[in-house]
């Protein structure tokens, strides 16, 4: 299948999953690879790992783009 080929939620889904992998890999990256030439400010990444923690453990559930628009005020015309 090509690009041309999907429709735009079927791009929009994938550009989106796409996304979420790769910032899923540089945030890795950043807090596991003290060699990584990828400056954090401090405190992030204790504040990322404990994110991380709850989400693991079920206290926390991932926000849809539409949620987070809609709890920014972004949604409304």
């Amino acid at each position: 299948m090509q690009i041309k080929d999907l429709t735009i939620e079927e791009f929009t889904d994938l550009f989106k999953s796409l996304l979420r992998e790769t910032i899923q890999e540089v945030l890795a990256e950043m807090l596991t690879d003290s060699e990584a030439d990828l400056p954090l400010k401090p405190g992030l990444a204790e504040a990322l790992l404990q994110q991380r923690d709850r989400r693991q453990s079920g206290q926390t559930t991932p926000l849809s783009a539409e949620q987070v628009m809609a709890r920014l005020g972004l949604d409304q015309p």
